[in-house]
């Protein structure tokens, strides 16, 4: 197990290596830099002539080596992570990448697990009654919700509840995870019940997707298995039909959703990252889209870089989960 980990780990370094530079070039592949910004909103706040906000523009960029080559400014950042742990500085939040990163992502992480959880849970569950309940109504409901699941845009839900918590329902407090009164209190029931009252759409449309996902994928794997010899072996020994289900059934179906969990966390995350954007909660979403916008260079690679290694220990995550479903898979090659 502990081989395993750390061929993983070190397999993870030169693929992460190769992510930030593929990630860094797609970034600055577009034309304009912060300086660019710097120019527009001195002339269309401050007032200020084309031909000097170009000059303060250009000050800015020499004081933050933005005319470097981009390899320059690569190497600058990626040492500043290996040597450091230094990712590098915010143009625009006018603090270090890390700091801006550390505000964002827990709540985030937060989000994306509350949502994964859940998605299992009901997604597994869900799956096992449509799958023992073939053909019956409960089925074809299931099967509807499913297929809306999975076909229905995350953003265009998220904007249809956003229109109607504002326009139907009056709803004042949108883009928060608290009122105000509860911002900076110390954390008690009803703050708790505060934060899922203004968080509850971005939990449910990220968690509908992976709900219907799981569902479908449980009540296909539940149906081939249930056809299974073994599966008749142990229900002509006179097992119930709970047992024989729960015990011999189940575990065999898992596996597939197992492996899925490799890429759900990053999937869960770019459920949020949508569904905030467009709530305008302060998570990485719209810490993304914003930077990418006013050519926050190091702010934006970070977060991709975060991203890609959440895929990566979600793929190790998933690889210990599917060895202590079924044993007889062994890590490495090698018998645990």
């Amino acid at each position: 197990m502990l081989r395993f980990l750390a061929m993983r780990i070190l397999g993870a370094i030169p693929l992460l290596f190769l992510l930030s530079v593929v990630t860094f070039a797609i970034i600055q592949a577009p034309p304009g830099d912060y300086g660019d910004t710097i120019r527009s909103m001195l002339m269309n706040q401050g007032g200020v002539p084309a031909a000097q906000a170009e000059a303060q523009a250009e000050i800015y960029r020499e004081a933050n080596g933005l005319n470097d080559p981009m390899i320059m400014q690569y190497f600058r950042w990626i040492t500043g992570i290996v040597t450091r742990f230094d990712f590098g500085h915010s143009f625009f939040y006018n603090k270090p990448v890390g700091q801006v990163v550390m505000e964002r992502l827990p709540a985030t992480i937060a989000l994306a697990l509350v949502c994964h959880v859940l998605a299992s849970v009901l997604g597994i569950g869900l799956g096992i009654v449509a799958a023992t309940r073939q053909y019956s109504w409960a089925d074809t409901l299931l099967g509807i919700v499913s297929f809306l699941g999975m076909t229905v845009p995350r953003f265009l839900l998220a904007i249809i509840i956003l229109y109607l918590l504002v326009f139907r329902l009056n709803v004042s407090e949108v883009g928060m995870f608290f009122s105000a009164k509860y911002g900076g209190a110390p954390w008690s029931w009803d703050k708790f019940v505060n934060l899922v009252q203004h968080v509850w759409p971005v939990v449910f449309i990220a968690t509908f997707g992976g709900l219907a996902y799981n569902m479908r994928v449980m009540r296909a794997n539940l149906l081939d298995v249930l056809n299974s010899h073994y599966v008749e072996t142990a229900r002509a020994k006179g097992l119930p039909e709970s047992a024989v289900i729960m015990k011999h059934a189940v575990p065999n179906a898992l596996h597939p959703l197992v492996a899925y969990q490799g890429v759900v966390l990053p999937y869960m995350l770019t459920g949020e990252i949508e569904v905030a954007i467009v709530f305008g909660l302060a998570t990485v979403g719209p810490a993304i889209v914003g930077s990418m916008g006013v050519g926050d260079v190091y702010v934006t690679a970070t977060f991709m870089l975060v991203l890609a290694t959440t895929l990566i220990i979600g793929n190790i995550i998933a690889d210990l989960l599917l060895v202590a479903l079924d044993p007889r898979i062994r890590l490495g090659g090698k018998a645990e």
